[in-house]
């Protein structure tokens, strides 16, 4: 019953995956997350996605602002004066951007500010871990996050765990491929091989097999 039902949840994550399918073809393992890539760096400029609080504020106009306010799941917020304005997929600066130009109908020179308090992040942006783990999620991704950050946040293997025998899909939006790569989550988590632990990229997803025994 255990294995009908982690098959199940696969298939259903594979058919909502890009491209229609899981990749088949790969099995590379990807380079150590060495020291010197796990010095903290920014990563790219955050883009906003359905659920996240933002603050909104407007400079010497704090009537026309928000605090707290949640992007709703159609991707769109409402301030006064300023009503259904799509947030989703947009960074912090455009988004002022978007509220400036509408509040400038009405105010003279607007400045605006969008604060993330937060943040889920857009689906492409979020790291998927399913199969058998502690607790199957989906994270938001954030600069420098490695496999052992993922891991840590659902909880660890499960007791049926393969985790060895785990893969990693990545979409190439470039290419417009996925590709599928070998992880080693045994050997990272219960043996402490920190070669196994591997920079995580956003929109991957992480397969955990379960064992036959």
């Amino acid at each position: 019953m255990r294995s009908i039902r982690f098959t199940a949840s696969i298939a259903v994550l594979c058919a909502g995956l890009s491209l229609g399918g899981c990749a088949t073809t790969g099995g590379d393992e990807l380079p150590p997350a060495t020291f010197v890539a796990l010095q903290e760096e920014p990563g790219e400029e955050y883009v906003i996605g359905p659920l996240d609080e933002l603050t909104i504020h407007v400079w010497r106009n704090p009537e026309l602002g928000a605090e707290k306010i949640q992007v709703r799941p159609d991707g769109r917020v409402t301030i006064p004066l300023v009503k259904d304005l799509p947030a989703v997929g947009k960074t912090p600066s455009m988004l002022e951007e978007d509220i400036r130009l509408q509040l400038s109908q009405y105010i003279e020179d607007p400045l605006v500010s969008v604060i993330v308090n937060e943040f889920a992040g857009t689906f492409s942006q979020q790291i998927r871990i399913v199969g058998a783990t502690e607790k199957p999620a989906s994270l938001p991704y954030r600069a420098n996050m490695t496999v052992l950050d993922a891991m840590i946040s659902v909880g660890g293997l499960s007791e049926f765990a393969a985790g060895n025998r785990s893969k990693l899909i990545r979409f190439d939006k470039e290419a417009g491929t996925q590709r599928e790569y070998a992880l080693r989550l045994t050997d990272l988590l219960k043996r402490g091989d920190s070669d196994a632990n591997v920079l995580l990229r956003p929109g991957d997803v992480i397969i955990i097999p379960e064992s036959a025994f």
